[in-house]
């Protein structure tokens, strides 16, 4: 019996050619920069004074997608995967609404791992981009975070782009991807809420809190006792309930729909031809 072969990353509808994957690193660096500052930087003072570089990264990051964007579609997008790129964006953003802020379940990422997995990295990326920004519009959830949320959801569909076909010789397929992409959907689950409350941190906290002073931010405090404040915030008003929220549903979600759906997604990559020359392999 044979199988399609895995499409190249220069044969899926938003290949990655040198100059775009160099962006996306440039980007991945400067996004994780950004993401991390209270780490770096001090937070600027209640009474407005201080580092004013939290507030430079909230414009400048925007400005950052937009060129990974423009570099990444500068061959310009097939027509039949801007088609599908809008209809999974609409989709993305019509789902939001029906999981978010109910207890940390989303409904956003399941199909955003399903499709990264299938289309590959480069429409990954440009699908979570697409997706939080119109879904943002649709909620009137647009404001300081939404580049952020952009991004992380963005680097969610690269990486499930860039999970193995192949693992110890064989074809990871049927329940093994299934079972695959519910362990990945799980772990960015988790690191998204991470990375979320990181950046915003220092303004939610401070001495005000009382008795949970000990997770509080310190302007320009040691790197360690910091991160360590964080680890403990983050795993207190966060992990245990809103992360754990977001990775039942993608388990749920994955485990339901997943093999259909991939399968959905890659009859349509085999109809619209993105890679006509494609080969059939022996597994």
């Amino acid at each position: 019996m044979t199988r399609r072969a895995p499409l190249t990353l220069d044969d899926r509808p938003v290949p990655l050619e040198w100059k775009s994957a160099l962006m996306l690193t440039v980007l991945t660096v400067a996004g994780l920069g950004m993401f991390a500052w209270p780490l770096f930087v001090a937070a600027p003072s209640p009474s407005g004074l201080g580092d004013a570089s939290p507030f430079i990264f909230v414009a400048l990051l925007p400005l950052l997608i937009f060129l990974v964007l423009a570099q990444i579609s500068e061959k310009g997008i097939d027509a039949k995967a801007l088609a599908i790129l809008g209809v999974l964006s609409a989709i993305n953003a019509a789902l939001r609404p029906l999981g978010a802020g109910t207890g940390g379940i989303e409904t956003v990422f399941f199909l955003l791992i399903l499709a990264g997995r299938v289309f590959g990295p480069g429409f990954g990326f440009v699908l979570g981009c697409t997706s939080m920004f119109a879904s943002a519009l649709l909620t009137a959830g647009v404001g300081p975070w939404m580049p952020f949320q952009m991004l992380a959801s963005a680097w969610i569909g690269m990486g499930a782009g860039f999970l193995p076909n192949r693992l110890f010789g064989r074809w990871v397929r049927g329940k093994a991807e299934v079972a695959l992409l519910v362990v990945y959907g799980i772990v960015v689950a988790y690191l998204f809420g991470a990375i979320m409350n990181l950046w915003f941190w220092p303004f939610v906290t401070g001495p005000s809190m009382g008795a949970d002073a000990q997770l509080a931010y310190i302007p320009g405090g040691p790197l360690l006792e910091n991160l360590t404040r964080f680890a403990w915030f983050t795993l207190i008003t966060s992990t245990a309930v809103w992360d754990t929220g977001r990775a039942v549903a993608n388990t749920v979600l994955i485990v339901l729909v997943g093999a259909p759906v991939l399968a959905a997604f890659r009859r349509t990559v085999r109809r619209a031809v993105f890679a006509p020359d494609i080969e059939f392999v022996q597994p």
